[in-house]
C-alpha cells in the first residue's frame, strides 16, 4: 500500500498542488491542504470506486479539504484573505509564546526518528523536501509524507497534553 501511495503521490501531487494553488492563491495553504488531501486519500482509498481517474478523485478530495479550510476560517471570523495571509495554524501559534515554544521543543524531542529529524530540518533549518529526501537517501515524496506524519504526531501530543 505504501509503495502504491508513493507512486500516486509522485504522479499526482504536482497537479493537485497546482489545483489548490489556483483555489487558494497561497503556496503555504496549498501545500498544507495537499498534505491533508493525501492523508484523506490514504484513509479513504477503499471508497475510490474507479468511476473517474485517480487525479479527478484527488482533486475532488482537495476541493473538499479547501472548503473545510475556508469553513474553519469562517468559524474564526476571518475573511478568506486574512486566513490565507495569516497562518493561524496550531503549530505556528505555539512558536509565538516562549513557554509554549519550550513545551513544543520538549514534544519534538520525544518524537521517534526520523520524524524528529525531518520536522527539525523542515521547520528550523527550512530545507526543501527534495533536500531532506537527499539527506536520507529517500525521495522528496517520502520526506513530505514523513513530515506530515511528524506534524500529526506533534499535534496529537499537544492535544493530549492540553497545550492547544
Amino acid at each position: 500500500m505504501i509503495k502504491e501511495f508513493d507512486e500516486i503521490y509522485r504522479l499526482y501531487a504536482d497537479d493537485v498542488y497546482r489545483f489548490l494553488l489556483k483555489l487558494s492563491g497561497n503556496q503555504a495553504v496549498a501545500q498544507d491542504i495537499l498534505q491533508d488531501t493525501m492523508l484523506k486519500a490514504i484513509t479513504s482509498a477503499d471508497k475510490f470506486k474507479e468511476n473517474c481517474s485517480v487525479k479527478t478523485w484527488l482533486c475532488a478530495i482537495a476541493k473538499n479539504e479547501f472548503y473545510n479550510y475556508t469553513k474553519r476560517c469562517d468559524n474564526k471570523n476571518l475573511t478568506l484573505d486574512e486566513a490565507l495571509n495569516v497562518h493561524d495554524e496550531p503549530l505556528e501559534r505555539c512558536f509565538t509564546d516562549r513557554l509554549q515554544a519550550l513545551e513544543l521543543h520538549s514534544i519534538i524531542h520525544r518524537l521517534d526518528e526520523p520524524y524528529k529529524e525531518i520536522f527539525t530540518l523542515r521547520v528550523f533549518a527550512e530545507l526543501k523536501f527534495t533536500e531532506i529526501g537527499k539527506i536520507f537517501g529517500k525521495s522528496e515524496n517520502w520526506a513530505r509524507v514523513t513530515f506530515f506524519r511528524a506534524k500529526e504526531k506533534i499535534i496529537n501530543l499537544l492535544e493530549t497534553e492540553d497545550l492547544l
